[in-house]
């Protein structure tokens, strides 16, 4: 499980400071794909990054564990795919994989050099690549580690339609139903039938927390879900063509 207790987090600035979380507090079961969303600047990729252990902060009774141990002793148990990727830029797809075995007990080597033939990387240096191919280097490392939380933060952002469609249905076959995956993505529509849970932060804090059964046993999707959470006007922008008196 993923538990955090009362996360508030600030980025400081010369003038002011702003909460970006707000003591915001939840729980992820084990084996559930929860959605998180919400609009630009919301925390949601902050949030991410305190989950992977990335971001620490100290405020109070503020705690992040997974299965009840602080998350910064457990990141080997951790793969993120990250829209800005975690590969080292100077090392070429298989030394990478030979680095990431190191540290990834349950590294998947012979699953990782097919992910590598099917997106056709070629053995260079990241830094070299294309932004897709640095992208699809980063999804064949993050599924690869076979790790029991799989945190993805934008991971179809610059990918054409094609893509997407092959991340999401090998994804689909990588799960074991064991693992705890959380996806930050503005995709709503690609998400609908895919995960379990969908999580909506909305200034700072949760606003929608529901089960994707119960959304649409109500005759909802995600979009409606979204557009009542943060208050959305279908119509607003038609002030702008009304005409002058």
């Amino acid at each position: 499980m993923i538990e955090g207790k009362n996360i508030f987090f600030t980025y400081h600035h010369p003038d002011s400071e702003r909460a970006v979380l707000d003591h915001v507090s939840f729980q992820i079961p084990d084996g559930q794909i929860v959605g998180l969303f919400g609009e630009n600047g919301t925390g949601k990729s902050t949030l991410m990054r305190i989950m992977a252990g990335v971001l620490t902060f100290a405020w109070g009774e503020t705690d992040l564990t997974l299965d009840g141990v602080p998350v910064q002793k457990r990141r080997g148990e951790v793969a993120c795919i990250f829209e800005e990727g975690t590969f080292l830029s100077d090392l070429p797809p298989r030394k990478y994989g030979q680095f990431l075995a190191d540290f990834f007990p349950n590294f998947d080597m012979a699953y990782y050099e097919k992910l590598l033939t099917f997106f056709r990387l070629e053995e260079k240096a990241p830094r070299k690549m294309s932004r897709g191919q640095r992208a699809k280097l980063e999804i064949a490392a993050g599924l690869a580690k076979r790790t029991k939380y799989i945190l993805m933060d934008e991971p179809f952002l610059g990918k054409d339609a094609l893509v997407r469609q092959d991340f999401l249905k090998i994804l689909s076959g990588s799960l074991t139903g064991e693992e705890t995956l959380v996806i930050v993505t503005h995709e709503l529509e690609l998400m609908e039938n895919f995960i379990d849970r969908a999580m909506i932060l909305h200034k700072g804090r949760f606003a929608a927390d529901v089960m994707m059964d119960d959304l649409h046993r109500e005759g909802k999707n995600l979009v409606s879900l979204m557009k009542d959470t943060v208050g959305y006007e279908d119509k607003a922008y038609l002030s702008l063509f009304d005409e002058e008196e």
